[in-house]
């Protein structure tokens, strides 16, 4: 199917923008929008004769077009979800401001104390430290078989600029972390610091991110979610207007195929909930029916979902905090949810005969889908014994749950055990980092070797400083 996506950075538009999209679509013929899982708009059909006047600012990639990757962000949950506290809705948006151009690679801009919005799946993942204005950087570029992290934090108002210049090296040769680190901090004058503790996640359930929802003593957040994830365009010109009165700038878009309406004043809560009865929108889904990542018009994977959501609803069960994605067989794919249902491909010699599909489930390390780490569960399964499994593995996530915030910090307190193993050096002049798990292999130093075993004369790959000027970092740095 030809589908056109239309940028949305960062998942923020204004009512205003939201309105020209929705106007621009219907020019189109269209009657719907949907949302892509990387906050995004997905139309479904390719755009005619584009009229430059009405597309205006707004950034369209045609079906025939590879470029452009939309910039994943958690504005979304600020305010309504937990978060790290110095990390505001401003503060993303001006972080956000700093991406003049298009970036060629996946970008996300992300906090950690969150759940709404995944923090791995990009190609450049920016996640918040607990020092103010800082943040680390995850990387794992497409022909990247592991992620690696940044050797320093980085400051707020250098994440655009750093990127460019990454994505600028790699356009060019490829090249792992060390050199990347290296070649930008020999381009760029920035304001890194060092990484004194690693990165903590803590495992919280999954939100509920739907319906009318209190914010603050004044206001309300509003989350709407189709299952269909098939967007009335005229619902939401008028949606937009209402916005307008209520004097609303943002609009967000969520990876669940949802968008969130913060700030509606208190005296227009009601004002809302009959814009929204009138409109015949229903709003408190089932957890069974939100927490489902799927291809955006899939049919077979909707009608798979519509079929689960079902069967589990007959024997009553509950997945609170769990989340569900159902995707074709991918082993290199990022899933971002607690489990996933993957289709088999057919053998090619056999598409032309009616064989019933078969199914693999997978679930993530203590069912964090942060933890990247997948466990296959079961394999080759026929569609009837999916919602059994399902049942399983949700018993599975009850019985554990109440260790998993527990176990959340222990592991963090592990992995700073194992970390302060790690032989880490740090150049006094240029900040370069000195790993022994990945030498020098440019000055002829094995992995492995440790800094004491390294030879007197040896210096910097940056600035040529001795070995002397290299201090012991007490910082535990993760490496994954």
């Amino acid at each position: 199917m030809e589908l056109t996506r239309l940028i949305v950075k960062g998942g923020v538009f204004s009512p205003g923008e939201l309105k020209e999209i929705a106007t621009m679509a219907l020019d189109q013929g269209l009657e719907t929008i949907s949302f892509g899982s990387r906050q995004d708009i997905i139309f479904p059909k390719g755009f005619q004769n584009l009229d430059k006047e009405k597309t205006g600012k707004h950034h369209l990639v045609l079906p025939h077009e590879t470029s452009g990757n939309n910039i994943v962000s958690s504005y979304v949950s600020t305010d309504i979800l937990r978060n790290t506290p110095w990390l505001t809705g401003n503060k993303f948006l001006y972080v956000l401001e700093q991406f003049k151009e298009q970036p060629d690679l996946k970008v996300n801009i992300t906090d950690p104390k969150q759940q709404l919005v995944p923090l791995f799946t990009g190609h450049i993942n920016f996640i918040a430290a607990e020092h103010e204005d800082y943040w680390f950087l995850y990387i794992r570029l497409p022909n990247w078989e592991r992620m690696e992290v940044y050797p320093v934090l980085i400051y707020s108002w250098d994440i655009a600029t750093i990127y460019y210049e990454i994505e600028k090296i790699v356009r060019q040769e490829s090249c792992g972390i060390d050199m990347i680190f290296s070649l930008v901090s020999e381009a760029l004058d920035t304001n890194n610091r060092t990484i004194d503790k690693p990165l903590n996640i803590p495992f919280y359930p999954f939100p509920y991110y739907e319906g009318m929802n209190r914010l603050g003593i004044d206001q309300y957040w509003l989350g709407l979610y189709w299952r269909n994830n098939l967007y009335d365009l005229k619902f939401l010109q008028d949606l937009c207007d209402l916005c307008f009165e209520c004097k609303i700038g943002k609009i967000c878009i969520t990876p669940w195929k949802s968008f969130i309406v913060k700030g509606i004043p208190k005296d227009k809560k009601l004002e809302w909930e009959k814009f929204l009865g009138k409109n015949g929108i229903n709003v408190r889904h089932s957890l069974l029916e939100l927490n489902w990542h799927l291809p955006v018009a899939t049919e077979w994977a909707l009608n798979l979902k519509t079929f689960l959501v079902r069967t589990l609803d007959q024997f009553d069960i509950s997945t609170y905090g769990l989340t569900f994605g159902i995707a074709d067989y991918n082993r290199d794919g990022h899933y971002f949810t607690a489990i996933v249902v993957e289709k088999n491909q057919l053998p090619k010699e056999l598409e032309s005969i009616k064989i019933r599909d078969t199914f693999n489930v997978l679930y993530a390390k203590n069912f964090d889908a942060n933890s990247r780490e997948y466990i296959v569960h079961a394999q080759d399964v026929d569609k009837l014994e999916l919602p059994n499994i399902l049942i399983e593995l949700s018993k599975k996530y009850f019985d554990q749950l109440g260790n998993l915030i527990a176990e959340s910090t222990s592991e963090a307190t592990t992995t700073k055990k194992e970390n302060t193993i790690q032989d880490v050096y740090q150049c006094q002049e240029c900040l370069t980092i000195y790993n022994s798990e990945y030498g020098d292999m440019e000055q002829g130093v094995a992995k492995g070797t440790l800094f004491k075993n390294i030879p007197e004369d040896y210096c910097c790959s940056l600035c040529e400083a001795p070995k002397n000027n290299f201090i012991a970092l007490t910082s535990e740095i993760q490496v994954i």
